[in-house]
């Protein structure tokens, strides 16, 4: 399926949701602020100043609205969400040792580690000031969850990720933690907010948990089938010894030389020149990248189906076509 560039699903949604998006990037420079602490807003709008999509505020402020809701927290959740995911993208590049980000320098590379780490922890900080001005446990324990998730989720990257003995199972559990766990949060709370019933907000929590997957599904195969403008190279994946769903595929089906090639390049570190280029032949002879692909296409089907509960709205129709345009990426 072919998707105009000027019409892309998450573009529409976000001018549907124009006025909602400057609150709530109006509350983000409010409260990223510090009196005392003049990097804190330095580092901070170094990253929210960079672009990207406001996906994940955007699926909150759409879910509020589906629902039927009219009040003024729909904003603080929406900015919750964007807080926290910043936090994580700072931590994740001190961890990973990340020099680029959306086409810039990272935070960690302009300032320092420790700078980086701290700030994250204040958007954290943040991010729960803005959730308890809501006044719902509901929220409070959901976008908690969250956070405790996504922590756990990228620890067991850490001790999964060069070990050949990581399964598709594995591999799930860190991508419904490192991803989909705020994607879930953020669409559950809409409808949470909303005081939606209980069957469209498991809607929503089902929609956004099987969006992520299929995000991150998507993003961990483009490094390997290339077509799409990541900010990413072929094969840094490879390079940075991850192992992600087109590797563990290829592993399974494995013979003893090609097992001892996966051992030599991922769990040992050891790579030569041209051995990107003969895991993708790898990859390639066992159907890897297109098993991947359709593992991708069928968890952006679940979101789809989840929506049939809710209400039959624009804004339904933009949350469906999200889905597609996240696979789309592959053609």
């Amino acid at each position: 399926m072919l998707i105009e560039a000027a019409h892309k699903p998450h573009e529409r949604l976000g001018q549907h949701l124009a006025e909602d998006m400057e609150s709530v990037n109006t509350l983000i420079r409010e409260r990223m602020a510090s009196k005392h602490a003049p990097r804190i807003p330095e580092v901070t709008a170094h990253l929210v100043d960079a672009g990207g999509k406001r996906l994940r505020p955007m699926l909150t402020l759409a879910a509020a609205r589906l629902c039927g809701y009219d009040g003024p927290y729909h904003i603080h959740l929406a900015a919750t969400v964007e807080f926290i995911h910043t936090a994580t993208l700072l931590h994740d590049d001190v961890v990973d040792e990340s020099a680029q980000r959306r086409g810039r320098p990272t935070a960690n590379l302009l300032w320092d580690n420790k700078s980086s780490v701290l700030v994250g922890d204040y958007l954290f900080s943040r991010s729960f000031q803005l959730m308890t001005d809501t006044g719902s446990l509901d929220v409070l324990r959901i976008l908690s969850n969250a956070s405790a998730t996504i922590a756990e989720g990228e620890v067991l990257q850490l001790t999964a990720a060069q070990d050949l003995s990581t399964d598709e199972d594995i591999y799930r559990q860190v991508v419904r933690g490192k991803t989909a766990a705020l994607f879930s949060a953020a669409t559950e709370v809409g409808g949470v907010i909303a005081d939606a019933p209980a069957d469209q907000v498991k809607a929503l929590f089902e929609y956004g948990d099987a969006l992520g997957i299929s995000f991150q599904i998507v993003d961990d195969l483009l490094d390997y089938w290339g077509g799409d403008a990541t900010g990413k190279n072929i094969g840094d994946d490879f390079r940075e010894r991850k192992l992600t769903l087109p590797l563990i595929k290829a592993v399974a089906k494995a013979d003893g030389e090609e097992r001892a090639f996966w051992t030599r390049t991922i769990e040992k570190g050891r790579q030569e020149e041209g051995d990107l280029e003969h895991a993708l032949v790898l990859l390639n002879k066992h159907g890897a990248l297109e098993d991947t692909r359709a593992e991708a296409i069928a968890w952006a089907d679940k979101a789809k189906a989840a929506l049939t509960v809710l209400p039959d709205a624009p804004i339904r129709h933009m949350l469906h076509d999200i889905a597609d345009y996240v696979v789309a990426r592959l053609n």
